[in-house]
């Protein structure tokens, strides 16, 4: 566990799987908690989950897509809070696995306004307000698919990849501001788009897991936790596998 008693934390895609367990997380571990998703029932419904168990969470609309959500975000969050001190990017989306040649525009640019102009956006929004802070850490979700390739799956390799290259720029350029940015790149996770892939499909991307197994949302949470912490207080620019050693293979 670690002290972030005091701490404003933002969280995109906190309405299921990865983000709504990284958002229990640091409830738990003190954090005042904003939970920000496009889907406003489960949104509520995990702010409602962090409060029942004691925690401080409010819910806000966000649709990442969208640069002027994000900075209203942001700005809710300065309204309401009076500060911001870590933001976690994990709002992300995918597409159904198809060769490069049947990717049609419409398809490629949701990925990408999703997962990579979402990630830049939120960044560009929040870095003023963890300067603002006196500092602060970023750390955004990107996936193996951004450190090796992903045949059939292109618009959303190459977005995480977008990702990555996003989070070690950006690091470089706010290194000596007191403020981290990391990314975690996890393998497949066991949240609801594990479960919505057919017996074949599922059996196929976790049996090239070396550990057998997908990872829980809570191991994510954890090294995302970690990340933010002072824990890794030297730790900036660093794309962190979470994938059971599947990307050493």
């Amino acid at each position: 566990m670690y002290d972030f008693t005091d701490t404003i934390v933002l969280v995109t895609g906190a309405g299921s799987g990865i983000g709504r367990a990284t958002a229990h997380r640091f409830a738990a571990d003190g954090a005042t908690v904003v939970v920000a998703d496009i889907d406003t029932e489960s949104g509520h419904e995990t702010a409602g989950e962090i409060e029942d168990r004691g925690g401080d969470a409010t819910f806000v609309e966000v649709d990442v897509s969208r640069p002027a959500s994000i900075a209203a975000l942001v700005n809710t969050t300065l309204n309401e809070h009076g500060r911001l001190d870590v933001a976690v990017n994990n709002a992300a989306t995918g597409n159904r696995p198809a060769p490069i040649t049947d990717i049609d525009e419409e398809e490629w640019h949701r990925v990408l306004d999703v997962n990579q102009t979402g990630v830049w956006a939120g960044m560009k929004h929040e870095l003023p307000a963890l300067f603002e802070s006196g500092g602060g850490a970023i750390v955004n979700v990107a996936s193996k698919a951004g450190i090796r390739g992903s045949p059939g799956r292109t618009p959303y390799g190459a977005s995480k990849h977008g990702v990555v290259g996003l989070t070690r720029s950006a690091a470089l350029e706010v290194a000596d501001e007191a403020v981290r940015i990391n990314a975690v790149c996890p393998t497949i996770v066991d949240t609801p788009a594990l479960q919505s892939m057919t017996e074949r499909e599922r059996e196929q991307v976790v049996g090239n897991v070396p550990m057998g197994r997908p990872a829980d949302p809570e191991e994510v949470a954890n090294a995302i936790a970690w990340l933010s912490s002072d824990e890794a207080s030297f730790v900036t620019g660093h794309a962190l596998p979470v994938d059971g050693g599947e990307t050493q293979q």
